[in-house]
């Protein structure tokens, strides 16, 4: 059983829409949480949310990272420029931007979400997608690769660690920055 981790392209999308499910992961999010507008996202629904995404995909360039075992995607990671997830640089959020101009600069990146079929959890995997993430954010020109994980949580299954885990990304070398909301640091690799 080899493990590969590719660019998430249209011709894997019957893979991913495997592994979201007919939910489509997160209650129906299908990973639109940091893309769209909050009263857009009050409206839509797990259909409308596919639809999104997959028209996302479709139309390029590869908005994460697929990881694929035996044909079988196994899991995922939502990475790219700040810009590709406007709602991750509101200001607001624990995510926002050490600099208001790093919203739209397209060296700053994002890892922003993570989603890992249960069978596949605890297995190391996310750790090989942030490694895989850090090189894809090199080969395409970032300066810095960005997270906003969770500290700690009581349950491994916590929806809250779609963000992905502190411990995950300080093994792979990022450090924080600055810490808005509580257990939830900003943390940066310098690519």
């Amino acid at each position: 059983m080899k493990l590969t981790i590719e660019p998430l392209t249209a011709d894997l999308w019957p893979a991913f829409e495997d592994l979201f499910g007919k939910q489509g992961a997160c209650y129906g999010c299908w990973c639109t949480h940091f893309r769209l507008p909050p009263a857009l996202r009050r409206e839509n629904d797990r259909v409308h949310n596919k639809e999104f995404i997959k028209a996302r995909i479709e139309s390029g360039p590869p908005p994460g990272l697929l990881a694929i075992e035996d044909d079988i995607a196994m899991g995922w990671m939502q990475i790219g420029p700040r810009a590709d997830v406007p709602e991750w640089n509101n200001a607001g959020r624990g995510s926002a931007p050490l600099e208001p101009d790093e919203a739209a600069d397209p060296t700053v990146w994002a890892i922003s979400c993570f989603f890992i079929r249960s069978k596949a959890r605890g297995k190391g995997l996310t750790h090989r997608l942030v490694g895989a993430g850090v090189e894809f954010a090199r080969k395409n020109g970032a300066r810095f690769v960005e997270a906003c994980p969770m500290n700690q949580s009581k349950d491994s299954r916590s929806l809250g660690l779609f963000v992905g885990s502190t411990r995950v990304f300080e093994k792979a070398g990022f450090s924080p920055m600055i810490e808005r909301k509580q257990g939830r640091p900003l943390m940066r690799f310098v690519v």
